[in-house]
């Protein structure tokens, strides 16, 4: 199974500022075990380059990624072109 999803990070962006690039990371986890109903997700370095990007502070509003599910229900999260 193969989507793309466009996950908005606006709850990662109300915490504090030294602590924003590691929550957006763990807010496209969670969005991914809730809608892919996964056991495992697997972010690809790119999704960590584009949030880290601009630093720790000043995180994207939101993402778009692209998730396969295997049948062995691991998903492996892209960034969308």
């Amino acid at each position: 199974m193969e989507r793309v999803y466009t996950i908005p990070l606006r709850n990662a962006k109300k915490v504090k500022r030294t602590i924003r690039a590691p929550r957006a990371i763990r807010e496209v986890q969670n969005f991914l075990f809730k809608h892919m109903k996964a056991e495992e997700v697997k972010l690809d370095e790119s999704i960590n380059h584009e949030i880290w990007a601009r630093g720790i502070q000043k995180i994207p509003s939101k993402i778009t990624v692209k998730a396969v599910k295997d049948d062995d229900g691991v998903v492996e999260a892209t960034l969308a072109e």
